[in-house]
């Protein structure tokens, strides 16, 4: 097998280091397991390998995850939406952090689809993934509250890339949101245009959730700040209220809730001088 360029960056971590080194005989001994032929040819990912396969005569995915915090319960998550409205999980080594998902054809993204009206596939799409939960799922709560005490100290170490208000802010919505949520359910953290692709089961599904325990508001940040569907202020300002009309949701929280992951995302984005525009654009609104 040959690892993709896209998953080198992982040499710079000591851990990713290793998971790089071990992959190829975990994926050896994952494909002897599940009787898997592998297509290498076909194999991407960014912070997971991802291998097209088939098992007697059917197409699947592999996923081999390097290990972190954020994609520890994707297989729980997946097992509770139970393919309504995310992809199907076939099976799961925990230990070997491997899942074996359907395949969708044609498996285009939604960024990628010219689709006429992405959003009213997310807000036809977010109702699907509101499943109420409890353990073992991390509850935004709690993430907030991690996100709140790292947040100037991430903003110094990445060279104070945002004026301080920006900050600010983000750090009084973390504060004031994370203690007056309303009902707590399952939540996809990513769910943007790269993260919803098109299937024949379904036309489109989630994947990579990233899940979390929380109120439905957060759930839109990552439609709002979506780039790939136009950066503007009035595109910004059009997801943020059309999501928020149409599910419906409590504008002012989800606003909020935007601003707050969004800042506490950015310091290692590559898209992060739009993340802090989208940051000020939110900002007016709120003061308007």
């Amino acid at each position: 097998m040959i690892i993709p360029d896209s998953l080198l960056w992982l040499r710079g971590h000591a851990s990713g280091a290793r998971w790089l080194d071990e992959l190829p005989d975990r994926l050896r001994t994952l494909c002897e397991k599940w009787s898997l032929a592998p297509d290498w040819d076909g194999a991407a990912g960014n912070v997971s390998l991802v291998v097209p396969v088939t098992r007697n005569g059917q197409r699947h995915m592999l996923k081999v995850q390097w290990p972190h915090a954020e994609c520890a319960l994707e297989a729980d998550a997946l097992r509770v939406w139970n393919g309504d409205g995310a992809i199907n999980i076939l099976a799961h080594d925990g230990a070997a952090h491997a899942l074996l998902l359907e395949h969708c054809c044609p498996g285009t993204h939604l960024s990628d689809a010219g689709h006429p009206d992405p959003i009213g596939v997310v807000i036809d799409l977010l109702p699907r993934l509101w499943k109420p939960v409890g353990q073992p799922f991390r509850t935004l709560r709690d993430e907030a509250a991690a996100w709140a005490s790292s947040l100037y100290r991430d903003w110094e170490d990445a060279g104070k890339p945002c004026r301080e208000y920006l900050v600010d802010a983000a750090h009084g919505y973390l504060s004031d949101l994370k203690d007056t949520q309303g009902d707590a359910v399952l939540l996809h953290q990513d769910l943007h245009g790269h993260n919803i692709i098109a299937a024949e089961r379904r036309p489109w599904l989630a994947i990579d959730p990233k899940p979390l325990r929380g109120e439905r508001e957060f759930s839109v940040a990552p439609i709002v700040r979506s780039m790939e569907f136009g950066h503007s202020r009035a595109n910004t300002m059009y997801r943020l209220d059309r999501l928020t009309a149409e599910l419906p949701l409590d504008r002012q929280r989800a606003l909020g809730w935007t601003i707050a992951q969004t800042m506490a995302w950015s310091f290692n984005s590559s898209h992060r001088d739009c993340h802090y525009q989208t940051i000020e654009w939110l900002m007016d609104a709120a003061s308007s």
